[in-house]
């Protein structure tokens, strides 16, 4: 017997590459006959598979052909570095030009990077055999992250919310013991175990279960959680996988690699898995619903939860294609793109970006020019075909791009025909998905005025300095509104200019080295506004809000709007972590059984 004959001997769990428990136990001495207890997890795999949102995967360059020796490199890379900081993406990508952006972000010419950071330390079923050599250990979890597909996917933004989930789903099986939940003694009974003495604790049916970390208000929204719910859930082990995507190319594209990771995390668990669930962040949204529009996929879905999606698009994407992202973010804009020169040289011919504009399903007239009183200069565009009346027209100033960025100095320029294609492929990936929802979806957005969002596109006409002329030579509004592009001076910033041009400004006497500075000169000014609605920074509430208005035969089970948050941080928050929990036990409670179960 053991020295305490009270303690049972319990043989350390760890799980190999297919998912499967492994127990190890070294031989011990004769003398000691007492049982070693294998602690079984549940047999059921569901899978939780994570779809990030645009520039939240790792890219890397694929290998040029006939160059068997170059190997690929890293081209967007989202580690957290120093203090959490991301410094190669500022190191690599601040202040880049147009041109080097065009020739680095194309489509084809990067794949999904596998090759990013992982987390250090054990999580959920993520538990590799402990080695003397802590390097080793370390080696050894790379490996399971890596092969769970969390190297393809930012650190920065979702390590800790993947690392949490995984703990949360697979640390404890026992469902009256999930401290997430307010389990009360009158909630359990006691079933003896023949033959002998023993007991086990169960959750007596059909009881409402309370879920404190949704909070008083968002708990009373929702259909509470009957402890059957979380004895059905407590059937499977639910690890957290991720699948990053090429962001650059079509939508279309990365549902065909969701759809094919699926197929491999099902067969790599076997007979035991027969769905999965998805968890996305923003474009990953778009990605899933086109997945499961795909042959066989929706049956092997067994829900989505979809957070901060634009599910209509976001008039952000077109804003940061005419002044870029300084004005919004000087931060992120040297980075993603300081002016509308460097954000229409990736994104014209990249079409998983433009699959983020505004869709036909979007609000008409999100995009407007007033005058200097604040009256309407021209009729609110689109009127109904956003890609027709904007996106491809060439014969206004506010059409979506100049040609002439097209092709940046230094870059591979695109000519009007490949983008055009790319729009026309946006419209038809927009209507692929238009209203197409799975049965069993759960939506949360931001719905915040600390996280302002642009709703809509307003341009203001103000007037200019220093024109030389009678006031009345000015063009009026009318005029302006039909301005064609080479009639405004444009250099990818706001304001834009009517008239003029840049003038230089005499330096003081008594110093003739000061540097020449300029002033532009114009009739008027046209300044693109900031934010004008509720949202979480990127998505505006009537993008984030659409699912439940539009999803036929009801599939949006339940959707919520929260407060709080940022867009890019929205799985950060305690209140939309707790939710996505609620959610996913919800589509357990409804998933199919696994065949090793009766």
């Amino acid at each position: 017997m053991t020295d305490n004959p009270t303690a049972p001997r319990i043989a350390p769990m760890t799980y190999n590459a297919r998912g499967n428990p492994v127990h190890t136990w070294t031989l011990t001495p004769s003398h000691i006959t007492d049982p070693v207890h294998c602690i079984l997890p549940p047999d059921g795999v569901l899978p939780v598979i994570f779809v990030p949102g645009i520039m939240g995967s790792n890219l890397e360059s694929k290998p040029e052909k006939g160059k068997k020796n170059k190997k690929a490199g890293p081209v967007w890379r989202l580690d957290a570095g120093f203090m959490g900081k991301n410094m190669w993406l500022a190191l690599n990508w601040m202040n880049k030009k147009a041109g080097i952006r065009q020739q680095l972000l194309h489509p084809a010419r990067v794949e999904v990077d596998n090759k990013g950071a992982v987390p250090k330390r054990a999580a959920g079923t993520v538990l590799v055999p402990p080695e003397r050599d802590k390097k080793k250990t370390i080696l050894a979890l790379t490996k399971r992250y890596e092969e769970r597909g969390w190297g393809e996917v930012s650190e920065t933004s979702y390590h800790a919310f993947l690392l949490w989930l995984e703990d949360t789903l697979n640390s404890q099986f026992l469902p009256h013991q999930w401290p997430q939940f307010d389990i009360r003694p009158e909630h359990l009974h006691t079933v003896a175990v023949e033959p002998g003495p023993t007991h086990i604790t169960r959750l007596k049916p059909e009881i409402p279960i309370a879920m404190p970390g949704l909070g008083a208000n968002l708990a009373s929204q929702l259909p509470s959680i009957l402890s059957d719910e979380l004895v059905a859930r407590g059937g499977y082990r639910m690890p957290v996988h991720a699948c990053g995507y090429n962001w650059l190319d079509s939508n279309e594209q990365a549902a065909s690699r969701l759809a094919k990771r699926i197929d491999e995390l099902m067969h790599q668990y076997g007979r035991n898995c027969q769905q999965v669930i998805l968890v996305t962040h923003s474009m990953g949204g778009l990605v899933a619903r086109r997945c499961a529009q795909l042959p066989g996929m929706a049956d092997k879905i067994a829900g989505v939860v979809h957070g901060v999606m634009p599910a209509t698009g976001a008039p952000v994407a077109y804003r940061r294609c005419k002044v870029g992202m300084s004005d919004e973010d000087p931060i992120a804009g040297a980075v993603i793109g300081p002016t509308g020169q460097e954000v229409t040289a990736v994104f014209a011919q990249a079409p998983g970006a433009l699959q983020l504009l505004p869709t036909q399903d979007y609000a008409p007239g999100w995009l407007r020019l007033i005058d200097e009183r604040g009256g309407p200069a021209m009729p609110r565009q689109p009127e109904k075909d956003p890609y027709e009346e904007i996106y491809l027209r060439r014969d206004r100033w506010w059409g979506l791009l100049r040609e002439e960025w097209l092709a940046p100095k230094d870059g591979d320029p695109i000519t009007w025909e490949i983008f055009a294609g790319n729009i026309m492929k946006a419209k038809s990936f927009h209507k692929d998905i238009n209203a197409s929802y799975h049965p069993q979806t759960y939506v949360y957005y931001g719905s915040d005025d600390k996280h302002p969002s642009f709703e809509s596109i307003t341009w203001k006409m103000t007037r200019g300095a220093n024109v030389n002329g009678p006031h009345g030579s000015r063009p009026d509004s009318l005029t302006v509104s039909n301005l064609q592009m080479h009639q405004v001076r444009d250099d990818g910033r706001s304001p834009v200019y009517v008239g003029g041009h840049e003038q230089p400004i005499p330096p003081m006497r008594g110093d003739p080295d000061a540097p020449v500075k300029t002033v532009q000169t114009s009739y008027w000014e046209l300044h693109c506004k900031m934010q004008d609605g509720s949202g979480d920074g990127t998505v505006p509430v009537s993008s984030g809000s659409a699912p439940i208005k539009q999803a036929r035969n009801g599939g949006v089970r339940q959707q919520i709007k929260a407060p709080g948050f940022d867009h890019e941080a929205s799985y950060a928050n305690p209140l939309t972590q707790q939710f996505t929990l609620y959610s996913l036990i919800k589509i357990a409670a409804k998933a199919k059984r696994p065949l090793c179960v009766s």
